[in-house]
């Protein structure tokens, strides 16, 4: 299977701005400067939470752009911490932790006269 033009075109592009240029999504230069790998990423998730791609070239570009430009705006108005797209940013988040209350009397932990 030979790549297509749009195929490409992707593989010489590089950074967010070239990105956006391409897809010609509008982008204020500090929203990208302070986001840039943030809005690249989220991009990527967006592309890799799709069920289905279109067999149409026309048809992937507009979707390629559709979601460049909806991760661009997920940082227009909130910041890398808020957005948690990378790991970094999910560490110290509270964990729930459930433990059945069978699990608790098992092997002499607790004994129900203490409780």
């Amino acid at each position: 299977m030979s790549d297509s033009e749009f195929d490409l075109d992707l593989d010489e592009l590089s950074s967010a701005e070239e990105f956006l240029e391409y897809f010609g999504v509008a982008y204020e230069p500090a929203v990208v400067q302070v986001n840039r790998l943030h809005i690249l990423q989220r991009f990527h998730d967006y592309l890799d939470d799709l069920d289905e791609m279109p067999d149409s070239e026309t048809a992937r570009r507009a979707l390629y752009a559709g979601l460049l430009d909806s991760a661009y705006n997920d940082f227009v108005n909130s910041d890398a911490r808020t957005e948690k797209v990378f790991k970094v940013f999910r560490l110290h988040e509270p964990v729930s932790v459930e433990v059945p209350l069978t699990e608790l009397f098992k092997n002499g932990a607790l004994h129900a006269s203490k409780i």
